[in-house]
């Protein structure tokens, strides 16, 4: 631990055969002007050669396994636990930071806060951007985030969003796809300070879990949604999405 003056951030990476994308996720936390990083790596027991990839910066991070796993949220809670960092941010295998100076940038936005967030930006396969997140999709990022700005799904993604590690529980593995909905929801309500750096804060790759099993993950959404909002609520807010989501395609 540090002191509030200067908080270690842990960022966290889960892989499976990442060779292709994490080298390009690791230079980027490593290269980082934030001088307070603890980063860790969580392989779920890659058969690629993606801890050959690792190994040539070993002796930069602070933590590396490689075992099998239940799934990403399993792989997720394992970094998780072995994080010691006052804030935690979670950044895939084919995510990467914006800029060197977005995480100085983001942690001077605000004294002392229990969660820092901001913009993400879509890119391709091969790393062409695609735009930014909200403008990508239906979900805007609020200019104030609080619990409650999520009843019609996820409006900040994973990778833009820095929580204080005492605030953020394990992921609830009962759910496949979705978990990350559920997490963000608990972490918001256990929160008091909500900073908006107003940051573009990483580049993702599009084509998520979520996006690859859509059934699947609006069962999840819709019963995380309920228990948080209520099932009338909750019915009313899915059928605008429904509808959104309907025109959308049609137009």
């Amino acid at each position: 631990m540090n002191n509030a003056s200067s908080p270690v951030l842990s960022i966290i990476t889960v892989c499976f055969n990442a060779a292709s994308f994490i080298e390009s996720t690791i230079q980027s936390v490593l290269g980082q002007t934030y001088p307070h990083i603890e980063y860790v790596i969580v392989d779920g027991a890659s058969k690629d050669n993606t801890m050959e990839v690792i190994g040539k910066y070993r002796s930069r991070i602070a933590t590396v396994i490689s075992e099998k796993d239940n799934g990403l949220y399993d792989a997720m809670n394992k970094g998780m636990q072995l994080a010691t960092g006052d804030y935690l941010l979670f950044l895939n295998a084919d995510d990467v930071l914006a800029s060197p100076e977005v995480i100085s940038k983001m942690m001077a936005t605000c004294a002392d806060a229990d969660v820092y967030y901001g913009e993400a930006m879509f890119m391709d396969e091969n790393g062409k951007d695609l735009g930014l997140r909200s403008a990508q999709t239906p979900h805007q990022v609020p200019e104030q985030l609080n619990w409650k700005s999520l009843k019609h799904g996820m409006v900040v993604s994973h990778q833009a969003y820095i929580i204080r590690r005492s605030l953020s529980p394990l992921y609830d593995l009962q759910y496949r796809v979705c978990a990350d909905i559920d997490w963000m929801i608990r972490t918001l309500k256990a929160s008091h300070k909500i900073c908006n750096t107003h940051q573009v804060v990483a580049r993702f790759r599009v084509g998520g879990t979520s996006k690859q099993h859509q059934r699947l993950a609006w069962k999840e959404r819709y019963k995380i949604l309920s228990r948080y909002y209520g099932h009338l609520p909750n019915f009313g807010h899915h059928l605008f999405i429904g509808l959104r989501y309907f025109f959308s395609k049609r137009y």
